[in-house]
């Protein structure tokens, strides 16, 4: 017959394992843009129907990204993709927007022919592209 003194150890190693996994899993959780941009800046997860789960990053002059949460991916690989995205938007000026479909034709926002990704190029000097999925 087993003693009652070892379930409390085994339920001890089981808490020491679990939190070991955490702590590793809190060092491999490295996100850097997220941690630069929420210094002045935000990043929001949360749902937006009809769209369903999203992420986002933004500071107040600018969109960095607009994230749509893919069928299967944990939060940790949503949040690494919008780190990965911030990045993009700040070094190379690429925008990430899978939240807002792309149209056909651009309407022109009074502008004569001149679409809105046209004025958003030629006033900051990027371009809005949609997402690779």
């Amino acid at each position: 017959m087993e003693s009652r003194r070892h379930r409390p150890a085994t339920s001890q190693r089981v808490k020491k394992k679990a939190k070991a996994k955490a702590e590793s899993a809190v060092g491999i959780l490295s996100l850097p843009n997220i941690a630069q941009l929420i210094d002045d800046g935000e990043i929001t997860i949360g749902t937006l129907r009809p769209v369903g789960c999203v992420a986002t990053a933004a500071d107040e002059d600018c969109n960095y990204a607009m994230l749509v949460r893919r069928r299967g991916e944990s939060l940790f690989q949503l949040l690494t993709r919008l780190d990965r995205a911030i990045d993009k938007a700040l070094t190379l000026g690429i925008f990430t927007d899978e939240i807002n479909p792309v149209a056909a034709e651009p309407p022109t926002h009074g502008h004569g022919n001149v679409t809105r990704s046209t004025v958003d190029e030629q006033k900051h000097g990027v371009a809005l592209v949609p997402s690779a999925n």
